[in-house]
């Protein structure tokens, strides 16, 4: 992975079926997966990570 400073998700389990999470320069969030690291990084604003994470939470306590 790049130098930035990848957080792991705390919904990650044992393996390599995680999604890190880094503050990836002024205003962009990078998103990558661990079994790829070098691979493909998306990048978006905290702004639409914020409204996607909101989504998710919402989404999961309603099943």
């Amino acid at each position: 992975m790049s130098a930035h400073i990848w957080q792991k998700s705390s919904y990650c389990a044992q393996g390599e079926a995680c999604m890190h999470v880094a503050a990836a320069g002024a205003g962009t969030i990078g998103l990558t997966e661990s079994g790829d690291p070098t691979g493909a990084v998306l990048r978006t604003t905290p702004t639409a990570w914020a409204a996607l994470v909101r989504t998710l939470k919402e989404h999961r306590t309603r099943d």
